[in-house]
């Protein structure tokens, strides 16, 4: 891990293994290229307010560090809830670190079903933001352009997503946007402008104004597709 990220998180570390003592059974660091606050899970015997009080005081002191406020679960509810969130907990399977304890992921699936219903509702729920996002930015130049910046991390996710249905590649722009081209029958330059939109912090050459016809018409398309969905 970078010392950056390994320093945001030891204040984490640290004060779980003092609130939880032998209780703490593993902690992971997780996130695709994620930025900002370094997100943690921590899989714990069990789980009281007390726990969560003494947690709770110490929260300011972690995002001081650079860290997201650790997910506290145990792993009975972890396992458990792998079908009520099998995109969330799918990533976290797929891309973490272990800091603490053995890898507590192992043996545990998200069953292809269960990611494919997700990922049909994310779709959706995606093309209905952006509609209605659409509408209350009035048409103003700087709100669409905030209104498609600020969407494109989670296109780029869905594309990933479904990546993984089909067993894909997925952890560059250029296997996405093969993927996208290929199965989803999508432009590749548009997504390809929208991938490089979700991948850059600051300025950019492309003019999201201009791309949300493009955006919009390719979020319609993959809500046909994830209706129609078929392994390939």
């Amino acid at each position: 891990m970078e010392t950056e990220r390994a320093s945001a998180v030891k204040p984490v570390v640290d004060d779980l293994h003092r609130v939880f003592a032998d209780r703490l059974e593993a902690i992971v660091v997780y996130g695709w290229r994620s930025r900002g606050p370094v997100p943690t899970l921590a899989l714990v015997r069990s789980l009281s307010v007390d726990d969560l009080n003494a947690c709770a005081a110490r929260t300011g002191a972690w995002r001081r560090a650079g860290a997201a406020t650790p997910l506290l679960i145990t792993r009975a509810d972890f396992a458990r809830s792998l079908d009520a969130f099998p995109i969330e907990y799918g990533e976290i399977i797929q891309h973490h670190e272990v800091l603490f304890g053995t890898d507590p992921f192992q043996g545990l699936a998200i069953s292809h079903a269960d990611l494919r219903r997700a990922c049909e509702v994310q779709v959706k729920s995606h093309l209905l933001h952006l509609r209605e996002d659409y509408l209350e930015s009035g048409g103003h130049y700087g709100d669409i352009d905030a209104l498609v910046r600020e969407s494109a991390p989670g296109f780029e996710a869905l594309l990933r997503h479904l990546a993984r249905l089909d067993g894909q590649p997925a952890d560059s722009p250029r296997h996405l946007v093969l993927h996208a081209q290929r199965r989803l029958l999508l432009d590749p330059r548009t997504v390809g402008d929208l991938i490089a939109l979700a991948e850059t912090d600051g300025p950019s050459p492309v003019d999201a104004v201009k791309l949300f016809p493009a955006y919009l018409e390719t979020m319609d398309r993959l809500a046909d597709f994830v209706d129609q969905w078929r392994e390939a």
